[in-house]
Parts: structure tokens; sequence; C-alpha cells
């Protein structure tokens, strides 16, 4: 059976539902000529979804333990899904393989058993439609798949299927949502669901969301400025309402956050996310979650540009990082949209030279073929004056990479009334520099006027930019304290010269980089930071990260003492929360003290 099976991946043509070539028959009977198919591409999906379904087969009891036991359907549905695509597709090793009916079964039972009576399921939140839709999207795909392949044996499956994507359907229609992109989300689910299952409540509601408007900035990013949700959520949800609630506008917003996303990615296919609002700020993120919405739109619109991302991705296969979507729940999309199997249009050359500024982000791009930076002003605590999810934060002002020598983070840290990092106001072209800068301010506080002094002694609890007390703030004059921070940001021939102008109040301060794991630092002007952990003080000089022949220099060190401590204060907004900012990675820092003018460069 496995040399079966085997073989079948590796020498099946592209058939299965809804994806096939031009045929004899069909040329014979004077049908019209089917475009040609992408074999190659459809024989990628159809191996990486062969391996992901048997992987499934090991591990779908766990799945139906967590939604049982927690109420979490997404993994059971996506299971469901993959295990779907593989049994309907002709040329999967799985093709109608009885051996599937059975977890098949299960899987959807447990779904149907486990969703409550308004059609919802919890997923972490007590009845939550957003989370709900997430899993209705996935189910919606198995059962047109199903239900176009038409098999007796699936029959009871599809049965329980259509009963769950049926009761789901109110729920979504009257509940509410969290965030900006479970508004589209929740409309692509009703969207098929209606198209299958017409009640007049269902485009109502999606007319209702979508009357509020597509929340896309004038760069392209979406109001979340998030490359995960943008990527797994938002487009994939606004090309299903353009197909399935007759919505054609909705591909512009798609199309412009796609070409916005070419300036954010990497040579090696990670997305940047430091200007994101939501979790994926400081982590890693991955140009294949992007690959079918490249595909489509290259496709649709003929698009060269597009058409050379979905080709690379292809090229790439199996051996790149894939980030939340594994390759092999890919297949059930393209078999729902066969279209997305045509052969690409020819292939435009990428950009890999340019200079490109989203203000709507306060986000500059730089790429030199295999050079790129970030430069980054738009945290939103200079005009919120907070820390929360949902905001932008995230101190790094600077990132860097010369191939495989990656400067992942460069901040500044003021040991200044604890205010913690340096976030910029903005970020602006002056000549031939980017000029990021801030002004922060703390006061000492004096008496209160007459008029509003109480008897008492108990004056409202208010806040004074750092901390509460019952001193009623607003009404007392400040004595105050300002600390001022220019950063002129210019590249060189090779690299990169940073200026920086720290001034008014006298404060320690440290500069902190923070390099990827796996190179190896050098430089006789390094010494190790004491209970710090692969953190260290460049003292005088330059030193050099290395990987390989790839390799960041930078400096110079800025001397050491007590008035400059080698330390990086989060400030208090974290460290009261017992929070952290410090990165992962391999540190350096370098220290001064203001007033400072001083010049980096990273060569």
């Amino acid at each position: 059976m496995i040399a079966r099976r085997t073989f079948l991946a590796t020498s099946a043509t592209a058939t299965a539902v809804g994806i096939s070539g031009r045929t004899a028959a069909a040329a014979d009977s004077g049908r019209p000529e089917q475009p040609p198919q992408d074999t190659d591409f459809v024989t990628l999906l159809t191996t990486a979804a062969d391996e992901r379904a048997a992987a499934v087969l090991d591990t779908y009891d766990g799945n139906i333990t967590e939604l049982r036991d927690m109420g979490k359907a997404r993994a059971a549905a996506r299971s469901l899904r993959t295990l779907t695509s593989v049994h309907v597709h002709a040329a999967s090793a799985y093709h109608h393989d009885g051996a599937l009916l059975g977890p098949m079964g299960e899987l959807a039972d447990t779904l149907a058993d486990e969703q409550f009576d308004d059609g919802l399921w919890d997923q972490g939140a007590v009845h939550s439609p957003p989370d709900t839709a997430f899993s209705i999207v996935d189910l919606n795909i198995a059962y047109a798949l199903l239900d176009k392949d038409g098999e007796r044996s699936t029959e009871k499956v599809r049965a329980t299927v259509e009963r769950i994507l049926r009761k789901a359907g109110p729920g979504l229609a009257h509940g509410g949502v969290h965030t900006a992109n479970h508004r589209w989300l929740v409309c692509s689910a009703l969207s098929r669901i209606h198209r299958r299952w017409p009640d007049a409540s269902y485009p109502r509601r999606i007319d209702a969301w979508l009357a509020e408007g597509i929340d896309q900035l004038p760069g392209g990013e979406y109001s979340e400025r998030s490359p995960t949700y943008s990527a797994v959520v938002t487009n994939p949800a606004l090309l299903t309402i353009a197909r399935f609630h007759d919505r054609r506008d909705l591909y512009a917003h798609v199309r412009d956050n796609l070409t916005a996303s070419l300036y954010v990615t990497e040579p090696g296919g990670e997305v940047e996310s430091v200007h994101s609002r939501r979790q994926d700020q400081a982590a890693l993120r991955q140009l294949p979650e992007f690959w079918l919405q490249y595909r489509e739109l290259a496709i649709r619109d003929g698009n060269g540009t597009f058409a050379a991302v979905a080709e690379l991705l292809r090229e790439r296969g199996t051996g790149q990082t894939f980030g939340e979507t594994p390759l092999g729940d890919r297949l059930a999309e393209v078999l729902d949209r066969p279209e997305l199997a045509r052969e690409l249009p020819a292939v435009k050359e990428l950009p890999a030279d340019f200079e490109h500024h989203d203000d709507s982000c306060r986000l500059v791009r730089v790429r030199r073929g295999e050079r790129t930076a970030s430069i980054f002003g738009g945290t939103d605590l200079p005009e919120v004056h907070a820390i929360s999810s949902g905001l932008s934060t995230n101190p790094t002002f600077f990132k860097m990479r010369k191939g495989a020598a990656i400067l992942d983070s460069l901040r500044l840290a003021p040991q200044f009334f604890s205010l913690g990092p340096f976030r910029s106001e903005g970020l602006e072209r002056r000549g031939d520099a980017w000029r990021l800068h801030a002004e922060v301010r703390a006061a000492f506080h004096q008496p209160l006027p007459r008029r509003h002094r109480r008897k008492d002694g108990l004056y409202p609890l208010t806040d004074d930019g750092r901390f509460w007390s019952a001193m009623d703030f607003p009404h007392r004059p400040g004595e105050y304290r300002t600390l001022r921070t220019e950063i002129l940001v210019r590249e060189t021939d090779g690299g990169w010269e940073l200026s920086f102008d720290v001034s008014e109040a006298a404060v320690p301060l440290a500069l902190e980089l923070c390099f990827r794991r796996g190179g190896e630092l050098s430089g006789d002007g390094l010494e190790p930071v004491a209970g710090a952990d692969d953190t260290y003080q460049l003292v005088s000089g330059d030193a050099t990260y290395a990987v390989g022949d790839d390799r960041i220099t930078f400096g110079p060190g800025n001397g050491k003492g007590g008035k400059q401590p080698p330390v990086v204060e989060p400030g208090e907004r974290y460290t009261w929360m017992n929070g952290s900012l410090t990165p992962d990675g391999i540190r350096v820092l370098i220290t001064g003290r203001s007033p400072l003018t001083y010049r980096m460069t990273l060569r």
C-alpha cells in the first residue's frame, strides 16, 4: 500500500474534483478547451496534502479531545477539510480511500455534538461568532468538495456538515465581533452559506458590515497593519465575499494589500511586522501565507509581478518556512477554486532595488539586492499614551540584513523617569536622511491652587502620564523635566549611518543591538555584561557580527563607567506588570549619557 501511494502521489496527473486538463474526449466533443493547467503546482500540493493527511490520521483524536474538553473547533474543522481534499482528489494516494471515512465521520459528528444551540462554538471565547466563523469557512469548503464529488460513501458526513452550516448561519448573522478583520471573516462565512441555503438575514448582515467601509490605509495595509491577519483572514475573506456576494470592488483592496506586501518582504520570505498592531509585531511571519492570493490575482489580472511571487514560492517548494498554514492544507482551496490551478501569466521581475515609504504606517523599507533595512517611527504610544493589545508599541526603530547576517532590532533606552525606550513621534525625510524624533516630559507637582483644595484631602485618582495617585494631577502646576531625541538615518555606500542627538536632561542611556542567533560576534572592545546571557557591551572600536561570509560591522563603542551602566530599562509600564521587552538574540549595548551626540555606522 505504501509503495502504491508513493507511486500515485508522484506520477498522477492533475485530475481531481474541478481540476482537469483538456482531454481527447473534450476535444472530440467540440466542448470549449479548458485553460491549460499548472500540473507541477497541483502535483506539489497533492504530495504535500497526502503527507499532511497522514499526519492528521495520526493526530485527529487530539483535535477531538480538544474540541470536547475545551470547546475549540478550529483544529477539528481544519483536519476534516484536509481529509476531505485528499478523499475527493483523483490524483491523491487517498482518493476514495475507505480508511478516511471513519475519521471524517468522527470529526464531523463531534463538531455537531459540541455545537451550541445557537450554532456557535467557544474557541476560548464563550459562544464566539468570529471564532466560529474560522471553522465554518473550512467546513463550507469541505461540504462543497464532498457535494461535488457526490460519493454515496460520504452521504452521512455531508448531511452532518450541512446541519452544522445551516445551524451556524443565524448565530453568525446576529452575533458580534471583536476586531476589524472579524467583520470580513463573518461576512465570508455567511456569503457561502447564503449561496447554497438562502436566507434574507444573511445578505442584510453582510451589507451592514460592508457599509462600514474596508479599513484600508492609503499605503495598502489594513488598519491592524498585520501581515498575519492580512494573509490569513482579511484578504481571503474579501476574495470570498467578492466571489459569493458579487462585490467585485473588493478585489482592489486585496490587490493594493498584495502590492504593499511586496515592499515588506525579505529576500528569504520573511515579512516585516515591526509596524503591526497585533500579536505579530515582534514575531516572524512568512510570505507563503499570501501564496494563493498572489496566484489568484496574478491569474485574474494577468499580473506578471504577482505571478513572479507565486512562481518563486513554487520553486522554493517544501524546503521553505510556511508559518501558520502547512502547504498540504492548501489543496482544498485549489480544489474548491479550480481556476487557481491554471498556468500563471508570464512573470515580471520582482522589485529588488528600492526605497519605499509607507507614510500611513511611518515605515521605510530599503532593499539593495540581498541587503535590506527597515526604519520605523509609527508606534501608537505618542498619540494614545498606552501600551495595550491592538496598539503598535514595538520600540525597534531600525533593522537591517546583509544576506544571512541579521540585525533584528536596534533600540534606544534612556533611564528617564522610567518612561521606557525611545518611540518616535514621526518619520520624515530630512535632506538625504530619514528623521526620527521624540520629546518626553515628566513633572514634579506643585501644591494645588486654593480653589481646588479639599478639607477632607480626598482628591480624585488621576494619571500623571507615568502612574496613578489620588492627587488631582490635572489641576496641579507642574515643574517639568524634558528629554529630546533626534535620530537621522542615512544610507551610505554598502551600509548605514545613524546620528543621535539626545538633549536637555542628563540621564544614562543604552543603545541595544539585537542580532539573530546563529552567528558570531568579534571585536576587541566587546565585554560580557555580568548577569545577562548573550549580552555584551561595546566599549571601544568596532565589532562584527558574522554568519558565514555575511557580516555586519558596527560601532564605535562609547566607553563605560558608573554613569553609563549597561542597562536597558523597559519602562514602568512593563516592569509593574512583571513584563519584559528584552528581544531574543545576541545583544550588544553601546552606552552613554545625555546630553549626547553620537554617530553609529553599520556596514
